[in-house]
C-alpha cells in the first residue's frame, strides 16, 4: 500500500489544451490486493474521495484498504471515512444547523478563539423550501398570498438567513418560492463533475454531498453520491472533519423489462419501496444495474431514488451513464459533459452495455412489466396497494386493529356522513385534501403532464371536483410552472382547483393549511375519518393535517383522479369517477392519457432554455434583497424572538467525566412500540394552543394565527423542547391509553405532558431512558429529533432497531443508543416501565458495538439482561464520550488555534 502515498496513483487528464489531475483507479488497482474494477460504483466513489482526502491521520492507509478490499471486508463492521464535495441544507434543518455554526463562534469568542475562522471549509447550500405553507389554495391569488404570509410570519428566520450569507464565507441561500431544495439540486445545483485546485494545479473529482434532509438520495439517479444526515453530522463535516461510518454492504437491484401502458414512475418507486422495506435494507446501498435502466429516464430515476429513506436504504444508486450525461445537457448544465464523460470512462465509472456487472453483497431483480397502478397507505409510504384493491383496503382498515395499521373502530363507522351547508355529503373516506406535492414527483415531467392532462380530458367532459375537496400544487421548481402554461395544461388544472400555491414541500412535509371551517367543524363534531391523497413520499399520522387519520401517497394524475371522485372508497377499475356534461358515466380509463402523448407533450414543450431562465437569478430576488440585516461577525441575538435563540449545548456542562452517573438508576419517559419516526419524536407541523410550546408562544404574546409550525420554530430550543415527543398520535405505553405526547410521572403516577415530567425529573436530577421497539427514529434525517431528547435529559434510548440516521443523531448529541439482543424486547423481558434501570459494565473504556448488563429494579425483585451498545465506530465513542460531536469539534477547533498561535 505504500504506492497509495506516493504521487503514482495521481495522473492528468488533457482535454480542450488543459491538464487536470486527479486520483486514477486504475493505477491505485495495481497498488492493492482487492480488484478495483469489480466494485460497485459507489463504493469507487468513495475509494476515490478518501484517497484524494488521504491525510494519514483522519482518513489512513487501513481506510483505503477497507474499501479496496471491500468485498472481503463489507461484513466486518469497520468505520470509513467520507469527506463530501458540498453540503445541502433546507431551512428546517438547516436554519439549526447555522444557529449551532453562530453559537460556536459565541463559545469560541468567550474562549479568546479566532471567531473569523468559524465558518464552512466546504461549499454550502441552503434552500429554503419548508416554510411554505398552504393556507390560500384554488385561486389565482393564492401564491401571492401564501407567499406574503410567509415572508411575514418568517421575518426573523430570513433575517438570519441573511446575516448567514453575509458573514459565513463557503455558504449560499436560495430565497423562498424557489422550488424544493433536491429539485433545485437535480436540476441545477449538481455538477456532472466538480473542478477544484490542488497543489498540481486544477484538479477533477464526481460531485458527491450530504444533505440535512433525509431525501438527499434523489440525486443519486444522476449518479451522484449523496445521503441524508443529521445537523450535527453536517455542521461537523463543514467543519472539516470526516464522517464516519460502518462499511456499507450493496444490494445489486437489477431491473430489467419495460413498464406497462399507464404505468407511472410514482408506482415503480412505491413498488421498490415495499419490496425493499419488507426485504430489509436498512443502512445498506441499493445499487441499480441491468437492461431495464435503458427504459427509465433520469427524472423516473430520481423518483426511485428519492426514496431511499422509505424503503430504508442509505443510497439507491444509479451509476453515471449517458442517460445522465443527457440530462445535463437537457437543463441547460452542458458545458462540463465532454469532459465528465472523459473522466468516468477513465476511471471504469461510465455504465454501459458492455460494462462488467460488479460484485455486489447480494443480488435481487425486478421484471419493470409486472408493476402495476398502485397507491400507498394510509399510515405508511412501504404499504401499497393496488389500485384495484383501495376500496376494499380502506374499508377493511376502519375495523382492522391499530396494531395493523388500522384504525380499531366499528364496523358502522363505514356508514358515518354529515351533510355540509351547501347541501354535499362528506362521508367516512372521503378525500378532503388532494394535493400535488413533493420533489419526489414534480421533479418528473412525465407524471406532472400526465396530471395536467387528465385534468383537460375531465374539463372537456364536463367532470368538477367536489367542493369540499382542498386541492393545491406546490412543485419543487418554477420550470413546472413553465412547461405546464407552454402545454396549455395549467389552465385545465385551475379549472378543476388545482392552482399553483407555492413552491416548496408544503403538504408532504405538513404545511397543509387549514381545510375549509364548515369541513373542519363536520370532521371534530363526528369524529369523521377522512382521507388525502398526496403525491409526496411521507403520509406518518398526524404529519399531513392533524385531522386527516388517513392519507395515501399516489401518482399526480392519480391525485387529480381522487380529487374529482372525492372518495377513496371507489374502485377506480370498475367504477365510473363521476358523469359527463351529459350524465353519461366517464371512467379513470376515458381520461387517462396515453405515453404517446405524454411523450408529445413533453418534446415539444420542455427545452433546456426554460431551466437557464428560471435559474439565473435563483440566488436573489427584489423582495428577498429587501430584508434588512445586521452586520458583524457575531450574530445580535434578539431577546424577544420567539424564532431564533442562542442554542445551549455549549452552556450544559460536558459530561464525558460523568458518563458512569448519566446511566445509573435511569426512570423510564416513555414505553413505545415498533416504527415510532422521527415525525412521531419531533413534530414539523401545527403547534396546538394547549401543548407545551403553544402555551409557551401564548406567554410570549404570540398570537395563535402566527404559531406557524414546529419546523419554522427549529432555531428556538425553547419551543422544540416543549414539542419533543408532543405528535398527536404518539402512543406511549406509560400514558394510560391516551393518545399524543403524555407520560405517567412516575413519583405520583400522575399524566402529564412528557415535557412536563421531564422537567419534574431534571428538577429531581433524575435520569432517564426511552425504552421502544423495532425501527425507531424512521423517518425525516431530524436532528431536533435527537437534539430534543438531549434536552428532555434522556440518558439512553434502549429499541430494538434504529434507523440509521437518527442513531448517529442520538450519539452526535451524547445520547447512547442500546439495542435488545436479537428476539428480545421489553415485552419478552416482562417490562413495563416502571423499573428503575442501570448499566452496570459500561466504563470510559468503551469499544463499538460492545454488550453491557441491565440491572433492572423493581419491587418484586432485581433482574439483569443483555444489550448492545449501538456505538458502532471508534469516532461514535469519541463523540458519546466528549458530549456529543459538537463539543468534539468545538475542542478540536479551540487546539487548531492554539497550535497556529504557538
Amino acid at each position: 500500500m505504500k504506492k497509495v502515498l506516493t504521487e503514482d496513483v495521481f495522473d492528468v487528464l488533457s482535454m480542450n489544451g488543459n491538464e487536470y489531475s486527479f486520483v486514477n483507479l486504475n493505477t491505485l488497482d495495481k497498488s492493492v490486493d482487492g480488484n478495483i474494477s469489480l466494485l460497485p460504483y459507489s463504493i469507487k466513489i468513495l475509494l476515490e474521495t478518501a484517497v484524494r482526502n488521504f491525510d494519514g491521520k483522519y482518513i489512513n492507509i487501513e481506510h483505503i484498504e477497507q474499501l479496496a478490499n471491500w468485498k472481503e471486508q463489507q461484513r466486518l463492521e469497520r468505520e470509513i471515512p467520507f469527506k463530501p464535495s458540498r453540503i445541502l441544507f433546507q431551512d428546517f434543518t438547516g436554519i439549526p444547523a447555522l444557529v449551532d455554526l453562530a453559537t460556536m463562534r459565541e463559545e469560541v469568542n468567550r474562549k479568546g478563539g479566532d471567531i473569523a475562522e468559524v465558518n464552512p471549509q466546504i461549499p454550502v447550500d441552503l434552500v429554503i423550501d419548508h416554510s411554505v405553507i398552504v393556507d390560500n389554495s384554488g385561486n389565482v391569488n393564492s401564491l401571492s398570498a401564501n407567499l406574503h404570509k410567509e415572508y411575514e410570519q418568517n421575518n426573523e428566520r430570513y433575517r438570519f438567513v441573511k446575516w448567514a450569507q453575509n458573514s459565513f464565507r463557503n455558504f449560499r441561500a436560495v430565497p423562498p418560492s424557489n422550488g424544493i431544495v433536491h429539485q433545485v439540486n437535480l436540476e441545477y445545483l449538481a455538477s456532472p463533475v466538480r473542478v477544484g485546485d490542488s497543489e498540481k494545479g486544477p484538479s477533477i473529482y464526481p460531485d458527491s454531498l450530504v444533505g440535512t434532509d433525509s431525501h438527499t438520495p434523489m440525486i443519486n439517479g444522476i449518479g451522484i453520491i449523496g445521503w441524508g444526515v443529521g445537523g450535527i453530522e453536517a455542521e461537523a463535516a463543514m467543519l472539516g472533519q470526516p464522517l464516519y461510518f460502518v462499511m456499507p454492504e450493496v444490494v445489486g437491484y437489477k431491473l430489467h423489462g419495460k413498464l406497462q401502458e399507464g404505468v407511472t414512475a410514482t408506482d415503480l418507486a412505491l413498488t421498490i419501496t415495499n419490496l425493499l422495506r419488507t426485504k430489509g435494507v436498512v443502512g445498506k446501498y441499493i445499487e441499480f444495474f441491468g437492461d431495464g435502466l435503458d427504459n427509465i429516464s433520469l427524472t423516473d430515476r430520481a423518483t426511485i431514488a428519492n426514496m431511499a429513506p422509505e424503503y430504508g436504504a442509505t443510497m439507491g444508486y444509479f451509476p453515471v451513464d449517458h442517460v445522465a450525461m443527457n440530462y445535463f445537457e437537457e437543463t441547460g448544465r452542458g458545458d462540463l459533459v465532454p469532459l465528465a464523460k472523459a473522466y468516468y470512462e477513465s476511471q471504469g465509472l461510465y455504465r454501459s452495455k458492455d460494462s462488467v456487472v460488479p460484485e455486489f453483497t447480494e443480488t435481487i431483480e425486478l421484471d419493470l412489466s409486472i408493476v402495476e397502478p398502485l397507491l400507498a397507505g394510509p399510515k405508511r409510504p412501504q404499504d401499497s396497494i393496488p389500485l384495484a384493491n383501495m376500496k376494499l383496503e380502506f374499508e377493511q382498515a376502519i375495523s382492522a386493529p391499530i396494531a395493523q395499521r388500522g384504525y380499531g373502530l366499528e364496523e358502522k363507522e363505514l356508514n358515518n356522513k354529515v351533510q355540509l351547508n351547501n347541501e354535499e355529503e362528506i362521508k367516512t373516506g372521503s378525500v378532503v385534501l388532494a394535493a400535488i406535492s413533493s420533489c419526489t414527483n414534480t421533479s418528473n415531467p412525465s407524471v406532472m403532464i400526465a396530471a395536467g392532462l387528465v385534468a383537460k380530458k375531465a374539463v372537456e367532459l364536463g367532470l368538477k371536483k367536489p367542493s369540499f375537496v382542498k386541492s393545491s400544487i406546490t412543485p419543487g421548481s418554477r420550470v413546472v410552472t413553465k412547461y405546464l402554461e407552454k402545454a396549455g395544461l395549467l389552465t385545465s388544472l385551475e379549472e378543476i382547483g388545482f392552482f399553483i400555491d407555492g413552491y416548496g414541500c408544503a403538504t408532504c412535509c405538513g404545511n397543509s393549511g387549514a381545510l375549509d371551517i364548515s369541513v373542519e367543524k363536520a370532521i371534530k363534531d363526528n369524529n369523521l375519518l377522512v382521507s388525502s391523497v398526496l403525491s409526496g413520499n411521507r403520509n406518518f399520522e398526524g404529519r399531513i393535517h392533524p385531522l386527516i387519520k388517513a392519507n395515501y401517497l399516489g401518482s399526480p394524475p392519480l391525485v387529480v383522479a381522487y380529487a374529482l371522485a372525492g372518495t377513496v372508497r371507489i374502485d377506480l377499475s370498475n367504477e365510473p369517477i363521476g358523469f359527463s356534461k351529459d350524465n353519461e358515466a366517464v371512467y379513470l380509463k376515458d381520461i387517462w392519457p396515453s405515453s404517446d402523448e405524454i411523450n408529445k407533450v413533453m418534446s415539444s414543450h420542455i427545452k433546456k432554455e426554460l431551466f437557464q431562465e428560471e435559474y439565473q437569478s435563483i440566488f436573489e430576488n427584489e423582495t428577498w434583497s429587501s430584508i434588512p440585516v445586521s452586520e458583524g461577525l457575531l450574530y445580535q441575538w434578539d431577546d424577544k424572538s420567539t424564532y431564533i435563540k442562542e442554542a445551549p449545548y455549549f452552556k450544559e456542562q460536558k459530561t464525558n467525566d460523568n458518563k458512569e452517573l448519566d446511566i445509573k438508576k435511569m426512570k423510564t419517559l416513555l414505553l413505545l412500540k415498533d416504527s415510532i419516526t422521527t415525525d412521531h419524536i419531533s413534530p414539523a407541523g401545527h403547534i396546538p394552543l394547549k401543548s407545551p410550546a403553544g402555551l409557551y408562544l401564548a406567554e410570549k404574546e404570540v398570537n395563535v394565527r402566527d404559531f406557524n409550525n414546529y419546523g419554522a420554530r427549529r432555531g428556538n430550543h425553547h419551543v422544540m423542547v416543549r414539542g419533543t415527543f408532543g405528535n398527536i398520535r404518539i402512543r406511549n405505553e406509560l400514558a394510560n391509553g391516551i393518545e399524543g405526547g403524555f407520560t405517567k410521572y412516575l413519583p405520583t403516577g400522575e399524566i402529564m405532558s412528557v415535557f412536563d415530567a421531564a422537567t419534574k425529573y431534571k428538577e429531581s436530577e433524575q435520569n432517564l431512558i426511552i425504552i421502544a421497539g423495532k425501527e425507531y427514529g424512521t423517518g425525516s434525517s431530524r436532528d431536533w429529533a435527537a437534539k430534543g431528547t438531549f434536552l428532555l435529559g434522556v440518558k439512553a434510548v434502549l429499541a430494538e432497531s434504529f434507523e440509521r440516521i437518527h442513531r448517529s443523531n442520538l450519539v452526535g448529541m451524547g445520547v447512547l443508543p442500546l439495542q435488545f439482543k436479537e428476539g428480545e424486547n421489553a415485552e419478552t423481558l416482562g417490562l413495563d416501565g416502571t423499573e428503575t434501570y442501570s448499566i452496570i459494565d459500561l466504563g470510559n473504556d468503551i469499544s463499538a458495538k460492545q454488550k453491557v448488563r441491565i440491572l433492572v429494579e423493581k419491587e418484586e425483585g432485581n433482574s439483569e439482561f443483555e444489550v448492545i451498545v449501538r456505538l458502532d465506530s471508534k469516532i461514535d465513542v469519541e463523540y458519546y464520550l466528549n458530549g456529543g460531536i459538537l463539543h468534539t469539534v468545538l475542542e478540536n477547533m479551540l487546539d487548531g488555534m492554539k497550535e497556529k498561535s504557538s
